[in-house]
């Protein structure tokens, strides 16, 4: 924490880690189950309090998670964490209830065109269908988070109306859904748009949590969380060293690193009961396996406070 206090109301902020699913599914080389689960253990261990930690897709589909059952099989729970997952359809959903997942999480776009690229269905046809989702989780005692990707703009259509924003989250409080992300899918959210977006959100469906998901695209993801913070909202998802990207939008980056949203939230003096050093680790050691450096800022260059020797440097001269 910061010699200041904070400078937003909100004192404490939920981090949900979203690398296990969002920051590996479009990884080409596969991601060996076993490291899956220890990566899921290890952010348990440091003190996150929730994860997306699969998908229950179509293996032909997203083949990176097609070891979703033995993943969830193979983690240690804890009352302090929850597990969710992501389902497509009904079939994903009875798969996810077989698995004991804390949480059934549906995604759908505000936009047509990258709902019907993402999902291939209108708008109204997954709205439709997460009706059955959400009665095969009622039965099993779970509860259901809706994600809305374009939430702030879509590649095909440009700017996406905050009304289509607001009637998919009222279809999601009418389901009986905890919760709702906003997906910046495209990078394309500002700080406007944020405001905006939450404020309509909060009227339309009020008994919804709100969750806000950036992607850093354009380099203001995390000026978009405290936009966010100023508009009172306090949960947050992000993904280890910054991975991700959605594979349906041309020129799509990651999500907002992990790290640095935890780095940001602690300095702002908001507590998050993450233990930012092992999510440092996590992500320090994330990057070989996935073969490719990623855009972390904090897991390259430490907190602020972590001081070097001077013999580290060389002297000016002259």
């Amino acid at each position: 924490m910061t010699d200041a206090g904070p400078i937003t109301a909100v004192r404490k902020v939920e981090v949900t880690e979203v690398g296990p699913r969002d920051g590996i599914q479009a990884e080409a080389a596969f991601v060996p189950t076993q490291r899956k689960i220890e990566f899921i253990n290890r952010l348990i261990e440091a003190g996150v309090p929730r994860i997306e930690a699969t998908s229950f897709v179509s293996p032909r589909a997203v083949p990176q998670l097609a070891d979703a059952g033995e993943v969830m099989k193979g983690v240690k729970r804890s009352k302090n964490t929850v597990l969710a997952a992501l389902v497509p359809n009904a079939r994903g959903a009875i798969r996810a209830a077989e698995a004991e997942v804390d949480q059934i999480v549906v995604f759908m776009s505000a936009s047509e065109s990258h709902n019907l690229k993402n999902v291939n269905c209108t708008v109204d046809q997954s709205l439709k269908a997460f009706e059955e989702v959400a009665k095969i989780a009622h039965d099993a005692g779970i509860p259901v988070h809706g994600a809305i990707a374009t939430s702030f703009g879509c590649p095909f259509e440009g700017s996406v109306p905050v009304e289509n924003v607001a009637r998919i989250a009222r279809a999601y409080q009418d389901m009986g859904f905890v919760g709702m992300s906003f997906g910046d899918t495209t990078g394309m959210a500002t700080p406007p748009l944020v405001r905006d977006r939450v404020r309509a959100v909060r009227e339309a469906a009020p008994k919804l949590s709100q969750v806000l998901h950036f992607h850093n695209t354009r380099g203001i993801g995390l000026a978009n969380v405290v936009a966010g913070l100023h508009e009172g909202v306090d949960r947050y998802e992000a993904a280890f060293g910054g991975t991700g990207g959605c594979p349906f939008v041309p020129k799509a980056t990651g999500n907002i690193c992990t790290e640095d949203l935890l780095y940001l939230l602690h300095e702002m003096g908001i507590e998050t009961g993450i233990d930012i050093r092992k999510l440092i680790g996590i992500a320090r050691d994330v990057e070989p396996v996935l073969g490719h450096p990623l855009p972390g800022q904090v897991m390259k260059a430490g907190l602020r406070l972590d001081l070097h020797p001077m013999d580290s440097v060389r002297t000016a001269v002259g």
